[in-house]
């Protein structure tokens, strides 16, 4: 058996044998443990079961602030091995040290400043403007280049990926190519820093000329009013925009100037030209993959600040004993952390030749949160994520699959029944044994009668595939179907008048406590009854 045994507070990775050996001589991704390509990336989908989920939701929120990345992709592509899944814990355990954190996010800043340069450049319409903004742009990177790499250096990271960039890092830092860039940079800025030249405006002539040692009237006309100046003087500031187009004049001025310095100029056009792509396709995929990481722990940050905790799962492609403790639904945890209201987290396990849990109770009670945030745990594992909770052993499913109550939909020209059973049809003809199945409130249009008949159908095709489920139905007799079904029913206070705890418990289906506490409520107990009639 294949697992990832790892703790987010533990210090020490502890790697099984089979995951042995997962660094590479030679960097491709910092996610992609296999350098998988960004076409393929970028030509994946999200998945169906991110609305029932509501890890749209989740990921909505994650992503907030850094649409520049583009970083939706990366959350639509689920990993389907062990070693990949090690690959990034060790890459976000590195990024959980305070000083490596520090150096990414301060690559991150001065890599947007750059990005950002040259998108201004891209935008100018004047030819030496344009350059200029791209020259900038080429400092800024030569020096964020050779800061990142120094920084990661000190820090010494410990997971595969972060060395093997470092190392790739270092090199293109060293290599002649990068070198040359920042010399030809500095050695063209200076020699522009040096150009210097007059312009004589007569009338509607203007004339550039090299500059001659003449006169700066500027500092005379100072020192000839100095003598007129009584007292102190009042401070009046006048806002001036500072717009970054040049007009036609000082564009036309410029040309002129380049004509002049020849021997400064040209090198500069040769610069622009050979260097106009000069930030490194790796530092680039590493600048944008980075992130995903990086807004992933952002968010723990502040989930962690309402008391909830985050674990590494221990993953297991072939052990379908599951366990969670204390785990919580990520989506409803941010709506109520924004509403300063608590979050109730749920335990589940399931041992041996359990496959099913069968959770029936209260309506409002937590069902369909307890069924969202087991499928969450499962996905964001899936993508090599810490999961809410502060213990996890997950299955590494090939696919997960949900059937959550929609709306009619008046175009499929289908009934509510029927579009129940053929969305069933094409989970159950699409699940394997590897899959994990969602189902939440099926066939609720339908009589009690029907929906027992047709619900044993769909459970008995499940437990033949032994895949993984979650089962939220109001028909408790499912809940003892078979050894492979475990019943859990949300609680509801026994003390309170018909009131929810939102916690989902293992506990035998008995319907009777949630009835019994409609009956307090109303005093419809034997107790009151017996009482109102002897009176």
């Amino acid at each position: 058996m294949t697992q990832i045994i790892d703790s987010v507070e533990s210090r020490h990775l502890r790697i099984e044998p089979e995951q042995a050996g997962v660094c590479q001589t030679t960097f491709k991704s910092v996610l992609f443990h296999d350098g998988r390509s960004l076409k393929e990336i970028e030509q994946a989908t999200q998945p169906d079961v991110f609305i029932d989920l509501n890890l749209d939701q989740v990921i909505d929120a994650l992503l907030r602030g850094r649409d520049e990345y583009e970083l939706r992709p990366y959350f639509n592509v689920p990993l389907n091995d062990t070693r990949a899944i090690l690959y990034r814990h060790e890459v976000m355990r590195d990024l959980e040290r305070t000083e490596i954190m520090s150096a990414v996010v301060a690559f991150a800043d001065d890599m947007r400043l750059v990005r950002r340069q040259l998108a201004v450049a891209a935008k100018m319409h004047y030819r030496w403007q344009e350059r200029r903004y791209l020259l900038d742009g080429a400092r800024h990177y030569g020096a964020c280049v050779d800061a990142f790499a120094d920084a990661l250096k000190k820090a010494e990271p410990r997971s595969a990926g972060l060395r093997a960039f470092l190392d790739v890092l270092i090199q293109y830092a060293q290599s002649p190519v990068f070198r040359a860039l920042v010399a030809d940079e500095s050695t063209i800025r200076k020699a522009l820093d040096d150009v210097r030249y007059s312009v004589l405006i007569k009338g509607n002539a203007v004339t550039v000329r090299r500059y001659a040692g003449e006169v700066d009237y500027s500092e005379e006309v100072r020192r000839v009013f100095e003598k007129f100046k009584q007292g102190a003087v009042k401070k009046r500031e006048i806002e001036s925009k500072d717009y970054p187009d040049m007009n036609h004049v000082e564009a036309t001025v410029m040309d002129f100037v380049a004509r002049l310095y020849p021997e400064v100029f040209d090198p500069f056009e040769t610069f622009c030209g050979s260097h106009a792509d000069f930030i490194d396709p790796v530092i680039a995929r590493f600048d944008r993959e980075i992130q995903f990481y990086v807004a992933y722990l952002e968010h723990m940050t502040s989930t962690k600040a309402i008391g909830l905790s985050f674990c590494y799962p221990v993953l297991s492609s072939t052990s379908k004993g599951v366990r969670s403790v204390q785990g919580f639904d990520i989506a409803l945890a941010e709506k109520l952390r924004a509403a300063k209201k608590p979050v109730v987290c749920n335990d589940f396990h399931l041992e041996g030749e359990e496959r099913i849990i069968v959770i029936t109770g209260p309506n409002q009670g937590g069902k369909t949160t307890f069924a969202r945030a087991f499928g969450q745990l499962h996905y964001l594992a899936a993508v090599g994520l810490p999961v809410p909770g502060s213990q996890a052993q997950l299955y590494l499913s090939d696919r997960i699959f949900t059937h959550f109550e929609r709306q009619e939909d008046m175009k499929n020209l289908r009934g509510k029944l029927h579009d129940d059973l053929f969305r069933i049809h094409e989970i159950l003809g699409g699940a394997t044994s590897r899959s994990i199945i969602i189902m939440n409130e099926i066939f609720s249009s339908t009589s009690l009668k029907d929906a027992l008949y047709l619900s044993r159908k769909v459970m008995e095709r499940i437990m033949e595939l032994d895949a993984l489920c979650v089962y939220v139905t109001f028909i408790e007799e499912l809940s003892t179907l078979s050894p492979q079904t475990v019943s859990m029913l949300s609680e509801v206070k026994p003390d309170a008048i018909a009131s929810r705890t939102f916690r989902v418990v293992r506990h035998p289906a008995d319907g009777r406590s949630y009835a019994m506490t409609l009956a307090r409520q109303y005093g419809l107990t034997y107790e009151r009854l017996k009482e109102r009639i002897g009176s």
